[in-house]
């Protein structure tokens, strides 16, 4: 088996390339980078910092004595400070004040990572790193990280207009998860073909740490019994540490998250399954809106997208929906250790009901990548979904100032996609009442299986029909 390659090296160019920005300005930086649990927080400022003089200092939830005897205890290996060896009851200020102090030649960095826990002890600490910054860094050749993986916390204690720290940051960085087009590189070594890699993506998503886990598999529905599927599995209970510490009333956004990943999508069809209010609920689809759990999609025709009243809500992250589609509903045959009965019944429902939803969204970041390739006729401006009462058209991807369409269909399938699909897609979008008459359209196919000699032909003749394949 080949060794994982490392998340850092897989779609976190232009997290690097920020940061060595930053690190080379001729001033001091102060860079604040959150994101959720496993997304590579850590492991992207490991690299970083690989080359430069730095310490990192991992917060942890002990009390802030400890917290600040153990940073100073780095401080003094760091620096070589006679003066923190001491045993004195050294504050914050006196540990940055040695930093400052310390000479290396060289822009120094200086990270806290976890940084939200500092302020379960202190709730002082936003102002006390504010004076920090203010008093004794922001004037030197330093660089200050502070890193987090609550996302409700970090903001609030480092971002929000409310913060005393506020105004005061360089620059941010929100990791997000690695896209489906530099997912393969996870796997390098492993014969796995294009719809392998979207059984995997479908489960794991775009976080390092799950893909690290069912690297260590060669059958997807092994890697789901190891590691979800059974009670000592490492992702049996994730949802719940994910949610516990960044919400209060975590019941409530469970039922919500598992009500969107059973089928519902509109607000008004949530509410109703869940005995709420509309006004009720927003606030909580908003929060997990934040957390990067849920999107709200409107027609991508539409000119006014937050004042639209057709948005839908969707569960972005693919682990949480398989979980809250699979695991959530099972849980007590697996408690019974009731396994056998659990996987037989995701594996009749894995392709239909989970994959083939997810290969949407694979394609839509494929056509986010054609399009900065240059691959179409033009420019798209805008790409997404398109549907109304009757219709509903996967992918479409426009360009106002060029009034220039493009219309979209992926298919899951076993079987070859055949011109039937093309012609019902020219159905579907004469019903786009998006400049009629007026603009130029084309077509675009996407399929798990290629593709019949009939619709290839037909490609080539037309000129206006793109064929992708993942075979």
């Amino acid at each position: 088996m080949k060794e994982l390659k490392s998340s850092i090296f897989v779609d976190r160019q232009q997290e690097l390339e920020f940061l060595n920005r930053e690190y080379a300005h001729k001033r001091a930086s102060f860079v604040i980078i959150y994101g959720r649990r496993r997304i590579g927080k850590t492991a992207l400022i490991k690299h970083f910092i690989a080359d430069k003089p730095a310490l990192y200092f991992l917060a942890s939830e002990e009390l802030e004595r400890e917290n600040i005897n153990n940073l100073k205890s780095l401080m003094s290996r760091f620096s070589g400070s006679e003066l923190l060896q001491r045993d004195f009851d050294f504050s914050w200020d006196d540990i940055f004040a040695v930093f400052r102090d310390f000479k290396t030649g060289k822009k120094k960095i200086v990270i806290i990572d976890e940084f939200q826990y500092l302020s379960k002890a202190n709730k002082a600490i936003p102002s006390i790193f504010q004076r920090i910054w203010d008093e004794l860094l922001k004037d030197e050749n330093v660089m200050l990280i502070l890193c987090g993986s609550l996302i409700n916390m970090m903001r609030s204690q480092t971002l929000d207009y409310s913060s005393p720290l506020y105004g005061r940051r360089t620059g941010q960085i929100k990791l997000k998860q690695i896209g489906f087009p530099d997912y393969g590189d996870f796997f390098q070594g492993k014969d796995f073909s294009g719809t392998g890699l979207i059984e995997y993506y479908a489960v794991t998503g775009g976080v390092p740490k799950y893909i690290e886990l069912f690297n260590l598999s060669d059958d997807i529905f092994t890697a789901i019994r190891e590691n979800i599927v059974n009670r000592q599995g490492f992702l049996y209970e994730e949802p719940i540490f994910l949610l516990e510490r960044e919400v209060n009333d975590i019941g409530t956004y469970f039922s919500i998250i598992k009500t969107i990943a059973h089928g519902h999508h509109k607000l008004g069809k949530i509410a109703s399954a869940l005995g709420v209010s509309q006004a009720k609920l927003t606030r909580y689809l908003r929060t997990l809106i934040d957390l990067d759990l849920l999107e709200r999609i409107v027609p991508v025709t539409e000119s006014s997208p937050e004042k639209s009243k057709k948005g839908l809500y969707y569960i972005t992250d693919n682990f949480i929906e398989f979980w809250f589609k699979f695991i959530y509903p099972s849980r007590s045959y697996i408690e019974l250790d009731d396994i056998e009965f659990v996987m037989e019944k995701i594996k009749r429902n894995f392709f239909d009901n989970h994959v083939s939803f997810v290969f949407e969204r694979v394609c839509l970041q494929r056509m986010w990548q054609l399009n900065r390739q240059n691959e179409f006729a033009f420019k798209m401006q805008r790409i997404g979904k398109w549907w109304d009462k009757d219709t509903e058209i996967d992918i479409v991807g426009l360009n106002s100032e060029e009034k220039a369409i493009i219309f979209g269909e992926c298919k899951y399938l076993e079987k070859e996609v055949d011109v039937d699909l093309f012609y019902r897609l020219v159905q579907k979008a004469d019903r786009v009442d998006w400049f009629r008459g007026e603009r130029r359209e084309y077509y675009i196919l996407f399929s798990k299986s290629g593709f019949t000699g009939r619709l290839r032909e037909l490609s080539r003749d037309r000129g206006d029909i793109k064929l992708v394949s993942f075979e």
